[in-house]
């Protein structure tokens, strides 16, 4: 593997949903075993860092699914296919995009 990079898709979608949403969880979870409130107050925070990060993702600050290539790897670095939608990607499916037949949408055009 030597040359090659991961692409762990690190986003700022990625980064922005994952704070709240993993204190959000952990508050849920405090509520489910006994503490009432804490299932209100972590769905509070669970429900606007999905809609949040899913907005971002939408804006291009999120990824397709897949290995992003080296120039687009890093974290500050908008994707400008999302509006088209990513083909296999569940956010934009649910937002009415992606609904192509398997094209891919790297940047580049197809040559079809």
């Amino acid at each position: 593997m030597s040359g090659q990079h991961h692409d762990e898709g690190h986003t700022v979608a990625g980064r922005t949903g994952t704070a709240p949403g993993t204190i959000g969880t952990v508050v849920t979870g405090f509520g489910i075993i006994g503490r009432r409130p804490g299932l209100r107050a972590g769905l509070a925070l669970v429900v606007p860092a999905v809609l949040a990060t899913w907005g971002l993702h939408l804006a291009g600050w999120g990824k397709a699914p897949g290995v992003r290539g080296p120039g687009r790897r890093g974290i500050g670095v908008r994707d400008v296919s999302a509006r088209e939608g990513h083909a296999g990607c569940l956010g934009c499916r649910l937002a009415g995009r992606g609904r192509h037949s398997g094209a891919s949408h790297s940047g580049l055009g197809s040559g079809r």
